[in-house]
């Protein structure tokens, strides 16, 4: 049988909160008191109450795939709304580049890597639709940033050092989620020399936040450090393979994500068979042992990739 390689994806297993399903019933009713008190209280109040009441929602707890994926549309959209209203609101910021960033991956980049051995023209379509997504989630974020501190993305791009930005502890969210949905966009963008170039500023945001906070998401910023560590030219893999150790041992082993992304990472282009069968098993049983959103997605790829083991090895 012909083997094929695994496509990376740079922001693979590194959610800190897989939740988008949210409760549009409260989310309406909300905005409805809100527009009826809008003749007597200052419009800034009630955008942002209606944004911070946005962010919350995207912390509530889900474990069904299919009912976070009909519910997320809505939740996206009347999000993106009201943050176009009030760009500078991190909270809300991050919830949203984390939604689209998050349904990228989980429903439509996924989604064409398991199709494309039966259609090609679809998976493709479905690529550059994820592509699209990434980079929504990337500019919401890098807005959100650029809000806090003008010229962040000038700063970064600096080739000294001394010239890079400094987050402060309530950015670290949206950084992270910026980081990963570049990510994502430049791994799926990789016909695109001017975006690949970017990866190398991707990554020092993430090690911004890294320099940070290291047990930011409980491991999902370093299981991000390894992916980008494990793709980058000239990456080491001694390195990518610590950051995925400390995004298992940061997580206590309850979080899916990591086994995965070292699965992929470093045992698949290692040809060690035996680890990646090994990490998928481990995989699986944090998905069971802690059955989130987050990890549901990360069993659904690992049950994935057992089945087409064979075609990868």
């Amino acid at each position: 049988m012909q083997k094929i390689s695994a496509r990376k994806n740079l922001t693979i297993n590194s959610f800190s909160n897989m939740n988008t399903l949210l409760h549009p019933v409260r989310i309406i009713v909300f905005l409805t008191v809100a527009t009826m008190l809008s003749a007597c209280s200052p419009r800034y109040f009630i955008i942002e109450g209606a944004a911070n009441e946005l962010a919350s929602q995207g912390k509530a707890a889900e474990d069904d795939l299919e009912l976070a994926r009909e519910a997320s549309a809505f939740y996206l959209k009347l999000s993106e709304s009201v943050l176009r209203q009030t760009p500078g609101n991190l909270k809300l910021a991050a919830a949203v580049s984390a939604g689209f960033t998050q349904y990228a991956f989980a429903f439509v980049s996924f989604e064409a890597e398991r199709i494309e051995s039966k259609d090609i023209k679809a998976a493709q379509k479905l690529r550059v639709r994820a592509a699209r997504l990434y980079l929504r989630a990337h500019r919401h974020a890098m807005t959100a940033l650029e809000q806090q501190k003008p010229g962040f993305l000038k700063a970064l791009s600096s080739p000294e050092a001394a010239n890079w930005p400094r987050l402060d502890d309530d950015e670290i969210a949206v950084a992270y989620w910026a980081a990963a949905s570049w990510g994502g966009y430049i791994s799926l963008s990789k016909d695109d020399p001017d975006i690949v170039a970017d990866l190398p500023l991707a990554v020092r945001l993430a090690q911004l936040a890294w320099g940070k906070n290291r047990d930011y998401g409980e491991g999902a910023l370093a299981s991000l450090m390894g992916s980008f560590e494990s793709a980058r030219p000239g990456g080491s893999r001694q390195q990518a393979a610590a950051y995925f150790d400390q995004a298992i041992s940061t997580s206590a082993g309850k979080s899916a994500g990591p086994y995965v992304a070292k699965a992929e990472g470093i045992a698949l282009p290692a040809g060690d068979r035996t680890a990646f069968d090994a990490l998928l098993r481990q995989a699986i049983v944090a998905s069971d042992n802690r059955r989130d959103l987050q990890n549901e997605v990360m069993r659904e790829r690992a049950l994935w990739l057992q089945e087409t083991a064979n075609d990868l090895f």
